[in-house]
């Protein structure tokens, strides 16, 4: 397939393909509160923070975009209250672009806490036990009321263990839901009130399902598209084989988005899928776990080699952690439980996936996506 799709009906969000080459693609995405560069990570601020870091420290790492998730923010601390407080913007002190995350994955990784029907899902709150009811539609009223710059569908992922017939109705659902949020955000006039709707691709590691899920929700025109459900206990050799079925049959024109995956190594591979956004919670949960990501592989802070090395954890990195402290005082920092130790890795760690999207981005030249 891939042939672009129609142009997106007005609004300020437009895609720019600005070369492609041995199948990564370098692009712009505008949107109403700034640009950001493809490929792209975004850090996973869930409650509407960073865990330990400022908007101001994560705009140094050259993080453009950072996402948030509807789901908890609509159970505390309500989703009304965020607009009574002027929208998701203003609320965290952030001016560029957010995503939302529809709450998906929390269908999946809370199971035990939810009961999906084909009209929506019901689920127990994790914070007060009481019962809630999510809709396709309740879900982009909520994220309408968030006003993020994108938000996502809700949509079934099923686990990467599940079987045929689980991975079916999950698909079925998807597209069942895909099609209510379309048209509910086509009714409100579409991208141009000032915020994108992208569908999710479904169908576990059945790359035949994969392929028919993108080709309807191309068909939907959607303002852009994510690849979800992987990442999600399947295996390497699968997850290639359900990003290939799907990647090349969604528009030249519009973000794909590859949700959930989160390793340089994963970045390298879907990239050269074609896949432009990505996002995961890695960076800031391994720094909080003493963890940090370097040229010579993960280093673990609380090992005793570490107590006398006066070495930054990566000499070519350039982050305020890099330029600032060594690996000796990290450690000490770590052994002794001191919450600094959180905060310096995990910028470090947001800082070096960036550095990984940059050069990714450097190594296709502008204007080179005849050579893709």
């Amino acid at each position: 397939m891939n042939e672009p799709s129609p142009p997106a009906p007005g609004g300020p969000f437009r895609f720019e393909l600005l070369g492609e080459h041995l199948g990564v693609r370098r692009g712009r995405y505008h949107t109403p509160h700034g640009s950001f560069e493809t490929p792209c990570f975004a850090p996973v601020g869930t409650r509407a923070a960073m865990k330990g870091l400022t908007p101001a420290q994560l705009q140094e790492t050259g993080t453009e975009l950072i996402l948030a998730n509807a789901y908890h923010l609509h159970l505390r601390p309500g989703h009304e209250l965020i607009e009574r407080r002027g929208g998701l913007h203003r609320f965290m002190a952030w001016d560029g672009p957010i995503l939302t995350d529809s709450g998906g994955y929390q269908i999946f990784s809370l199971s035990h806490l939810t009961r999906i029907d084909d009209d929506g899902v019901s689920f127990e709150s994790v914070i007060d036990g009481s019962t809630k009811r999510l809709t396709p539609e309740r879900c982009l009223q909520v994220q309408r009321a968030l006003g993020p710059d994108i938000a996502m569908v809700l949509d079934v992922c099923p686990p990467g263990d599940a079987g045929p017939e689980v991975v079916a109705t999950a698909h079925r659902r998807t597209l069942a839901w895909a099609q209510r949020q379309r048209d509910l955000h086509e009714s409100w006039g579409g991208a141009s009130r000032g915020q994108a709707v992208f569908g999710i691709v479904q169908g576990g590691t059945d790359p035949e399902l994969r392929a028919e899920s993108a080709d309807a929700l191309v068909a939907m025109e959607f303002d852009g598209y994510a690849i979800g459900g992987l990442s999600v206990g399947e295996t390497k050799t699968q997850m290639a084989v359900a990003l290939e079925a799907a990647a090349d049959r969604l528009p030249t024109d519009r973000p794909r988005y590859l949700m959930g995956v989160g390793t340089p190594e994963d970045f390298r591979v879907a990239t050269a899928r074609g896949c432009d956004l990505f996002d995961c919670v890695t960076p800031t949960r391994h720094g909080r776990n003493n963890q940090a990501f370097t040229r010579e592989g993960i280093l673990k802070l609380r090992n005793l080699k570490h107590a006398e090395d006066d070495r930054p954890l990566d000499a070519a990195c350039r982050c305020y952690t890099c330029r600032n402290y060594s690996r000796a005082y990290l450690r000490h920092l770590a052994v002794a439980k001191e919450m600094l130790a959180g905060v310096l890795l995990s910028l470090h760690n947001i800082h070096y996936f960036q550095d990984v999207m940059r050069e990714i981005r450097e190594s296709v030249p502008v204007g080179d996506a005849a050579a893709g």
